[in-house]
């Protein structure tokens, strides 16, 4: 069976410092099993994306005020977590920053060439970099539905990650509430 290629799956910085490593969480690793699945059971592409820093990280603005070095490249935190690692097919996106411009502009362009109908968000953080990465696609495909799945994201707090959701809502980011 073919995959649709007008619906995109992106998942979010499923990696090890934000499950078990520097700047893991309870809710993060409750996430990973439901993330397995929607992968699992996703019909279209799934891209990943990876949170990448290098040795110049307590130097950047994020370092000076996130003072937690975390996936750094080539280190076991900036890998991604095995069970979502063992359902990658592609390379992940690399990102030095919380939203990834050229993975906006890639699609941007793919929606020009043949449309797409849907891209779903997953992953962490939600008040970070899954907001972040929703708010860009949203700025650059305003007539694809964006939609980000609640259940397969988690937040630096449980609070933190509610305001996100409704954050994303009032930017027309479609959110879905039911388990995935």
């Amino acid at each position: 069976m073919q995959s649709n290629q007008k619906k995109i799956l992106i998942v979010v910085d499923m990696q090890n410092d934000f499950i078990t490593g520097a700047l893991g969480s309870e809710e993060a690793r409750a996430i990973v099993p439901k993330v397995c699945e929607k992968i699992k059971a996703f019909d279209g592409e799934t891209l990943f994306t990876r949170d990448t820093h290098g040795p110049e990280y307590p130097e950047t603005q994020e370092g000076k005020n996130l003072p937690v070095s975390h996936c750094v490249k080539g280190t076991w935190g900036w890998e991604l977590e095995p069970h979502i690692e063992a359902l990658r097919g592609s390379a992940p996106i690399d990102k030095p920053a919380f939203g990834s411009v050229s993975l906006a502009e890639a699609l941007r362009d793919r929606e020009r060439c043949g449309g797409l109908e849907e891209i779903v968000l997953v992953g962490l953080c939600t008040d970070i970099c899954v907001i972040s990465n929703a708010v860009l696609l949203k700025a650059f495909l305003p007539e694809t539905r964006i939609t980000v799945d609640a259940a397969c994201c988690a937040g630096v707090t449980p609070e933190s990650h509610r305001t996100a959701l409704e954050a994303m809502r009032a930017c027309q980011i479609r959110v879905e509430e039911a388990e995935c």
